[in-house]
Order: C-alpha cells, then sequence, then structure tokens
C-alpha cells in the first residue's frame, strides 16, 4: 500500500493508524519489547492475559476469509464459531496464506490496516473492555475500546471462545 506522496510503503504500525483513523477509532499503540508468552506480554503491558486478544485469520471452504477476536486466556471454539458463521468448515490457513490475506505476518494480524476487509467475529467476553491486540509490526500493541472496534467494523459478537485446555 504505497503512501500517496512520498511512495514509501506504509509499515504495518502506519497501517494500523490509517484505518484507525478512517473509521474515527480511537486507539493507542506501544511499543514493546519482544515477549516469549501471552503471559510475559500481558506482564510487559501491566494488563491480564484476558486483555490481550488475538486476531485469528480463519480461512473458509471458499478461500474467502474472516477474522476471530479471541481473548488471550481463551481459545478459539470450532463448533461455536462454525455455527455462528454458518458452515461446516473452517481452518487456520498456513503463515503465507493468512499473509497474503491479511498483508501481515503472523503475531502481527489485527483487523485494522488488513488487506482485505474480511467479517468480523468478537467474542463476548470482549465486550465492554478496552484490549490490547496486534498492531501490524512485531514489537508493538494497539490498545483499543473493545465496543468501538466492533461498532466501527460492524463486527459479529457471540460466544466463539472455550477455556484452554
Amino acid at each position: 500500500m504505497p503512501e500517496p506522496t512520498t511512495g514509501k510503503a506504509l509499515t504495518g504500525v502506519d497501517r494500523v493508524r490509517a484505518a484507525a483513523s478512517e473509521r474515527d477509532l480511537a486507539i493507542e499503540i506501544r511499543e514493546r519489547p519482544a515477549a516469549n508468552s501471552l503471559t510475559e506480554a500481558a506482564e510487559i503491558l501491566g494488563i491480564p492475559p484476558s486483555g490481550i486478544v488475538k486476531t485469528l485469520v480463519v480461512k473458509r471452504s471458499d478461500d474467502t476469509y474472516l477474522f476471530a477476536l479471541i481473548p488471550g486466556d481463551r481459545a478459539i471454539s470450532w463448533p461455536k464459531l462454525r455455527a455462528v458463521v454458518g458452515v461446516n468448515k473452517l481452518q487456520l490457513p498456513d503463515a503465507e496464506r493468512a499473509l497474503a490475506a491479511t498483508g501481515y505476518e503472523r503475531g502481527t494480524i489485527v483487523p485494522l490496516g488488513s488487506t482485505h476487509d474480511w467479517p468480523i467475529y468478537a467474542d463476548s467476553q470482549i465486550a465492554g473492555r478496552r484490549i490490547a491486540m496486534g498492531a501490524g509490526a512485531h514489537g508493538y500493541s494497539a490498545f483499543v475500546d473493545a465496543d468501538d472496534l466492533i461498532a466501527a467494523y460492524g463486527a459479529t459478537v457471540a460466544d466463539i471462545s472455550q477455556p484452554i485446555d
């Protein structure tokens, strides 16, 4: 995605900021050191693990995708997500397909600034909370009010997660 005035490619963080601005979505992006686990990332950010939301890009059988927003201390529930989406088959794509579908590497994927506006399914447990999520590049987190994100993108809110085994 080239920047019109300079011809330089926008970084992932720039894409996130631009997308938030286009939708009048207030976000705060923080640079942070690398973390080796979700728990460590939460400690660095000073929030509970449930406050970090994982953005999972999910492939449908027709080669389209969707985003699933899942609290960090929970796992995606495939039966619940399939029921909400109304399909029989969903899967996580490999890293190459995830990058092609979003423009972001795994670990940095976020709906904001994605190269495609795939539908968003947000787990009901994130509603009403201020959350941290990827910011389009390693070493950055974006903080946003989940309800504002949900409204800005017309996300579907449903119970799509389960406790981590």
